[in-house]
């Protein structure tokens, strides 16, 4: 396997998007500390990089990416066979597919191929506690097994009857093959174990082939202008394959609580934003989006584009967005409106402008009036 490192596309990474950005999703997934991070994204050290894709699952906007390990590749395969296992390189165990570490492959793929039928049987997850990889790997892993589960009771709370079985074939971990060789000094890195982790912070049915192509409380002040930067839109392959397990017969519903292994996540806007637009503006996705005319303007919400990488909730300096903690995860639902107003008009300019109270004049026309006060005052 080569050990050609991960790159990353950083204006699909939050810390880009946002300079202020807490996010370190990647950080903490690397076993081998060889992610840095700094205000225009992060950094990948190529001296102690091990190509363990582990970042590349962390991810739910996508940055990251290596040539070695595509998770598409892994669906081509896996979807022309009845059976399918998979084991991590470290282990030796042999299998349809190989890779880098069994925490690299998310609990959406795990979910698609649940929701198809196909048994998948995962080889390794023994040996997490002797590799280098299992410090962190084996955490990621636990958290995909534990996103599977959290779809697999999506699908059976939104049928007609929930207490019929339905037809997904839960990933199975397997036994080891040999007897384990542990010397009786050695520490394990870690062991696997599918306990929950803290959560962070908390288009349309297309087939497989088609998807193949603790904060301190802030001030109401806007975040700075230059601490958002502008980049272009991007959905994931994840979340739209997501928009495939998430499809129930009839238009039933797909509840589902928050996960931080799943790119999904339901907005809510409560009484006291500013229309300081940040959210929209920071959005790498186009979940958030702003609709006017000459004499209306809102806030928008596009479910089925948000990935969940929580960039709206970090800029939003009020502190009135929130993520709803259970929801409908179909992506075949309108477009939730958070913020409809109605434009002033400005007595000084006469033009149009949106304020959150009633105002007499336009931002425009009150910065005037403030330098002219400061400078003659």
């Amino acid at each position: 396997m080569s050990m050609a490192t991960p790159s990353i596309r950083v204006s699909q990474c939050t810390r880009y998007r946002y300079r202020y950005s807490a996010c370190q999703r990647c950080a903490d997934a690397c076993p081998h500390e060889a992610i840095a991070l700094n205000d225009e994204g992060a950094t990948v050290n190529p001296k102690n990089c091990q190509n363990c894709a582990l970042c590349i699952s962390a991810c739910p906007t996508g940055a990251w990416a290596s040539d070695n390990f595509k998770v598409i590749d892994l669906l081509r395969q896996a979807i022309k066979q009845p059976t399918w296992s998979v084991a991590c390189a470290p282990s030796g165990e042999t299998a349809d597919a190989i890779v880098p570490c069994l925490g690299a492959v998310d609990g959406v793929t795990l979910g698609y191929l649940a929701k198809r039928g196909i048994p998948v049987t995962l080889r390794g997850q023994w040996h997490c506690g002797d590799c280098p990889h299992g410090k962190t790997g084996a955490a990621q892993l636990a958290l995909s097994l534990e996103a599977v589960d959290v779809l697999h009771q999506g699908a059976r709370d939104g049928s007609n009857n929930p207490e019929a079985p339905i037809n997904w074939m839960l990933p199975q971990l397997a036994q080891p093959t040999r007897a384990l060789n542990r010397s009786q000094d050695k520490k394990p890195a870690a062991e696997f174990a599918p306990a929950r982790r803290q959560l962070f912070r908390r288009l349309i049915g297309r087939g497989i082939d088609e998807v193949i192509l603790a904060t301190p409380q802030a001030d109401n002040q806007p975040a700075p202008e230059k601490a958002i930067r502008p980049g272009p839109y991007s959905i994931t392959e994840r979340r739209e394959l997501l928009q495939i397990v998430t499809q129930q017969k009839d238009g039933q519903a797909f509840p589902v609580q928050l996960h931080d292994g799943l790119p999904l996540m339901q907005l809510t806007l409560q009484p006291g934003c500013t229309v300081c637009e940040a959210c929209f503006r920071v959005c790498p996705t186009g979940a958030i989006q702003i609709e006017e005319n000459p004499d209306a303007w809102a806030l928008q919400f596009r479910f089925d584009r948000c990935v969940a990488c929580q960039a709206c909730l970090e800029v939003c300096q009020p502190r009135v967005l929130d993520a709803d903690a259970s929801f409908d995860a179909r992506a075949e639902q309108p477009v939730r409106v958070l913020m409809s107003l109605n434009k002033q008009r400005c007595s000084r300019c006469d033009r149009h402008f949106v304020s959150a109270v009633p105002e007499k004049t336009c931002p425009v026309c009150r910065d005037d009036e403030d330098a002219f006060a400061a400078i003659f005052g």
